[in-house]
């Protein structure tokens, strides 16, 4: 019964949030917040699940005016989960196939943000360097999943290089953000689902990197969103 209640409130939310934010958005084209006021509003859902979100942000993260933001991607709650520390003046690039998401998909359009055909190496190559190009002229910060696609349980997949290529060519910092582990957490059935914490850690400076150095931005960012976790995962085991 608890299920289909909050089946039944999630689908309301979700036709009306799409209708007014696409409104809103269409009503506010130039402004730079559009996916962080949509954010905001996500990660208010999260206690429908009966999630309790606690956000971190390290200092230094409160003070990237640009940056590239990297975040794990375990499932669908990754939506009201790190929704929780997305920042201003930010949009998420995402796969093509997220604009045929029945009200999502408008909604994900119409805040602004960009969408890549990831089975296309070089076209996606050819989307990064233009994504540079709009932050150098925007000012705008991307938000990215570098492992390209949900988890789902299966751990961490590979990272793919193409956020911190564009870290570099922008010449701003990687800022990792990592959420606490999340797979198999929420029964629908269940009134308290437990914490999840979100943390947004401090950034990885790119300045006076080339690309020959991507492999080593890569490697020292997911060694980092890997402990991360795990200290994160050991602190809510001990609670």
């Amino acid at each position: 019964m608890l299920m289909l209640m909050r089946m039944a409130i999630l689908l309301v939310l979700i036709v009306g949030v799409t209708l007014l934010g696409i409104v809103l958005c269409l009503m506010a084209l130039r402004s730079k917040n559009r996916v962080h006021y949509i954010g905001r509003v996500l990660a208010s859902v999260a206690g429908l699940f009966g999630l309790s979100v606690e956000r971190r942000v390290a200092q230094g993260a409160q003070n990237s005016p640009q940056a590239v933001y990297v975040a794990n991607h375990q499932n669908n709650f990754d939506l009201f989960t790190l929704a929780a520390v997305m920042p201003k003046g930010v949009v998420t690039v995402g796969k093509k196939s997220l604009r045929w998401i029945p009200f999502f998909g408008a909604l994900y359009w119409a805040s602004g943000n960009i969408l890549i055909n990831r089975r296309n190496r070089q076209q996606a190559i050819a989307t990064i360097d233009q994504v540079v190009s709009s932050m150098k002229k925007t000012g705008f910060s991307i938000w990215m999943f570098p492992e390209g696609t949900r988890s789902r349980g299966r751990g961490w997949l590979p990272f793919k290089r193409g956020a911190f290529h564009a870290a570099i060519q922008a010449g701003v910092p990687i800022v990792p953000v990592v959420c606490s582990s999340t797979h198999g957490q929420v029964r629908l059935n269940r009134w308290d689902n437990g914490r999840v914490i979100v943390e947004m850690l401090d950034p990885i400076e790119t300045q006076g990197m080339d690309d020959a150095q991507v492999a080593d931005l890569l490697e020292r960012c997911e060694q980092q969103m890997h402990a991360t976790q795990l200290r994160l995962d050991a602190e809510l085991a001990r609670s």
